[in-house]
């Protein structure tokens, strides 16, 4: 693990939002990356096609796109009361609310610690199996939880990437940083650790060669400090399978992931991905932030050299949602893909739900558009995605 170099946010305070309460967000920021302040245009960069390969043919395993089928979902019970503090028992509602609504479509693991297994069992209800032999520190089983690969002849394997607290701004985590190894001993099938420190939530993968990440979450001094950017990515494509990191500059030192990529863009399949886009008025810098990564998107090219068609999930209007936490996460494009649906939120503005709801079911035919009220969590600085984990079918 590396050296923890930000200080912990306090207890209670959101993901999003836990340095501008701390004092430590510099008025005015904007957008950043690693050019000195200036603007980057776009930032694509072949992986060390050496590293890749040698992955790959020694492993045969790769990570598929979060569309395939299915064997389950795992997720985590949040119960720390130093990290929640009044807001817990919200989020518990919308934990069991998500798992309950998955488990209609495919079976869901929830991960308790013991004490808290009772509790998580009558409130996920039936449907959802819940155990006490995986502890947990908080419920973001996206950046805790093993990635899952599979190979051409059905085999599974697991990686993990080396959790550490979001570069330790969030203690404890001790037992998060233990849950991708945990989970597959539980499964019985083999784990390895990558070869840098990053989260779940930080990577989307298109399962046919190409990655995207935002540079200000991984190439990050709190997770990779003696680590190149060959190196971060020869690492990123050995524990996806793939060949080919297309980078989005981010946002650094505002929330506590540094700005995961799977908030903003998501791929929908090789040579396919989806942005969600600001309301025009607004200029913030997490609009900015969306508006940058769809202009790189659009202008990219996949591993096989195809040009990425980007497809436009249109935001909530903040001043019409529910919320009126300045540190909310509106995202659709944080939904999670399981068999037969696909689980997005809903924030309050009607007309926003309405359109996202059209344009999920449009990107995905044939499955069911559920869209639930997860206000807690997104007050939290998350969303559906970051608080599940596919498991794929073999």
């Amino acid at each position: 693990m590396n050296e923890y170099l930000e200080p912990r946010p306090p207890a209670g305070l959101a993901r999003r939002g836990f340095l501008t309460a701390a004092g430590l967000a510099a008025a005015g920021a904007a957008v950043t990356a690693a050019t000195g302040g200036r603007a980057v245009a776009a930032i694509r960069r072949a992986a060390p096609a050496a590293a890749a390969a040698r992955a790959t043919a020694t492993t045969g395993y790769s990570v598929p796109l979060d569309s395939v089928p299915h064997t389950r979902t795992w997720m985590a019970w949040p119960d720390n009361t130093t990290i929640w503090r009044r807001q817990l028992s919200g989020v518990q509602s919308n934990i069991a609310l998500v798992a309950r609504t998955i488990a209609k479509y495919e079976p869901v693991i929830m991960c308790a610690n013991p004490a808290s297994v009772s509790k998580a069992r009558s409130l996920c209800g039936p449907g959802v199996t819940v155990i006490g032999s995986i502890p947990v520190d908080d419920c973001w089983m996206r950046d805790t939880g093993p990635i899952f690969r599979t190979d051409a002849t059905g085999g599974l394997d697991a990686v993990g990437l080396n959790f550490n607290g979001w570069g330790g701004k969030q203690n404890p985590h001790q037992n998060d940083a233990l849950v991708a190894q945990r989970v597959a001993a539980y499964l019985g099938i083999p784990f390895t650790a990558a070869g840098l420190v990053c989260e779940g939530g930080a990577i989307e993968t298109d399962g046919a060669g190409t990655l995207m990440a935002t540079r200000s979450s991984i190439i990050n001094s709190d997770r990779n400090p003696n680590l190149s950017q060959a190196q971060i990515e020869a690492a990123m494509c050995a524990a996806y399978g793939a060949s080919e990191v297309i980078w989005f500059p981010g946002i650094s030192g505002q929330d506590i992931t540094d700005d995961h990529v799977d908030a903003t863009s998501r791929f929908l399949g090789a040579g396919a991905a989806a942005v969600q886009i600001p309301q025009p008025a607004d200029t913030d810098i997490w609009s900015n932030d969306e508006r940058q990564q769809n202009q790189i998107l659009s202008g990219s090219t996949d591993a096989l050299g195809d040009p990425i068609a980007v497809s436009q999930i249109q935001g909530p209007d903040y001043n019409l949602i529910r919320s009126t936490n300045p540190n909310f996460v509106g995202s659709y494009a944080n939904y999670y893909l399981c068999n037969g649906a696909v689980i997005s939120a809903q924030f309050g503005d009607s007309a926003a739900d309405a359109a996202a709801r059209t344009t999920l079911a449009q990107l995905f035919p044939g499955r069911t558009v559920e869209q639930l009220n997860i206000d807690s969590i997104g007050a939290g600085g998350g969303g559906i995605h970051c608080v599940t984990q596919q498991q794929p079918a073999v």
